[in-house]
């Protein structure tokens, strides 16, 4: 169930340009990308987003938050609205290609998936559940949207059109709140939904639908978990019951699934090389192989079947090493009981079950298994100390979906849908006035 809401967005005169004030999800930033978005405006988002750890970050979010609205850097919409948010890339550099995504930004009523209609495809770690739904508290609010997708294929009888074909037309005929073009090149236009016949018609399209979660799982674990909490202190219905979405239509918009790679700081590159062969073939890989190609022999490898790519220091280089064909024998040795076939296939399962916790005895934490979205950055992270670093393939959207539809959860951060929705265009508040 698809509810309006009354936007916070940033006050125009009062920020250096709203592209200074927005960032990427809090998910995929460094520390690099952290210090330069905090360089870039000092109203930037990720001020509220990553404010430090624990309660006294949270605080020290809720504090700067209630500072910005009094000013007014932030500013409420007056009505309830649903918002359009496009995405696009016209002119890329020589290694993309132009692309497009477009959906809705919307309440959604939260839920189990048979209730809500919305389904996890990807474990957590309650330790991240924990500081979100900290911050979400002491905020009192929704500062990112969870990033939604579902299957917008017409209905045999759409009498009013698809959400998509509300969405598009308006895209085409009304100018956009914001136009705003980052530093990666990337388009951001945002639209105001507030015409009944039209919300009422985007509602409709819309209900009886499932949704997957393409990014944000712990952000919806944590909505769950404070929707919990307001209840159990007696709290009843409440705006709680609500979190806040970026839905897009798969169909009309085919998300791109990127892999997420590992960094365990605690294993030697050859030493995790010498224990993967007791179930892997290990191909060294030339010396003198740089990471493009390496990358190439992984892609080649995993249309067999799963491979991974190792990376380390080596004799004052990286180095790179080729698994592949792990033992089958092993593979259904290392599975949890009661999994489905399907989710004892997937690199991530094998990569989590049989690799780093059969073969290289490591339990999956925060700690002892970092995760870097980008292969180069993860390889990067190995340099001149000691660490071993995992290049994944990314796993394919049918199999992410037979998954969730089975009811099963892939291993914690596995997949890395895009493009993901940029943080700061709109949020959400659920204090005692909204």
């Amino acid at each position: 169930m698809l509810a309006p809401f009354r936007g916070i967005r940033y006050a125009r005169d009062r920020v250096s340009g709203l592209a200074n004030v927005t960032s990427p999800p809090y998910d995929v930033i460094s520390g690099d990308i952290l210090e330069h978005l905090r360089a870039a405006d000092p109203h930037n988002v990720v001020r509220l987003i990553l404010p430090g750890i624990g309660a006294e970050g949270s605080q020290a979010a809720a504090d700067l938050m209630r500072q910005w609205l009094s000013s007014g850097v932030l500013i409420r919409d007056r009505m309830p609205a649903l918002y359009i948010y496009e995405q696009s890339l016209d002119q890329p550099d020589d290694a993309a290609s132009p692309w497009r995504q477009r959906g809705i930004i919307s309440l959604v009523r939260l839920g189990s998936p048979e209730s809500a209609g919305i389904l996890p495809h990807e474990g957590v770690m309650p330790g991240l559940v924990a500081d979100r739904r900290e911050l979400m508290a002491a905020t009192q609010a929704n500062l990112e949207p969870i990033f939604l997708i579902y299957d917008g294929e017409p209905p045999d009888a759409a009498e009013q059109g698809t959400a998509t074909e509300v969405i598009d037309r308006v895209a085409a005929e009304r100018t956009p709140l914001v136009s705003i073009t980052t530093e990666d090149g990337v388009t951001h236009r945002l639209w105001r939904i507030s015409e009944p016949t039209e919300y009422a018609a985007i509602a409709a399209d819309l209900a009886g639908r499932r949704a997957l979660i393409a990014d944000g799982h712990h952000r919806y674990a944590a909505y769950l978990d404070l929707q919990a909490e307001r209840r159990a202190s007696g709290l009843g219905d409440g705006p709680w019951d609500y979190g806040l979405a970026f839905l897009v239509d798969s169909d009309a918009y085919r998300p791109r699934i990127g892999a997420i790679h590992r960094v365990l700081p605690g294993l030697r590159p050859d030493r995790a090389a010498e224990l993967a062969k007791a179930a892997f073939a290990v191909q060294d890989l030339p010396a003198d192989i740089g990471m493009d190609e390496a990358l190439g022999q992984l892609a080649e490898a995993g249309t067999e079947g799963t491979a991974f790519l190792l990376a380390g220091d080596s004799d004052g280089g990286t180095r790179f090493r080729l698994l592949s064909h792990p033992d089958p024998v092993q593979v259904a040795a290392s599975m949890p009981a009661g999994a489905s076939a399907p989710w004892r296939c997937l690199d991530a399962s094998i990569l989590q079950q049989l690799l780093i916790g059969r073969l290289w005895g490591i339990t999956d934490s925060e700690r002892d298994v970092l995760i870097s979205h980008d292969a180069a950055e993860a390889v990067y992270a190995t340099s001149g100390t000691g660490a071993t670093a995992v290049i994944s393939n990314p796993l394919s959207f049918e199999a992410v979906i037979q998954i969730a539809a089975h009811g099963e959860r892939v291993p914690r951060k596995s997949t890395s849908f895009g493009p993901k929705p940029r943080t700061g265009l709109v949020l959400r508040t659920f204090g005692p006035s909204d």
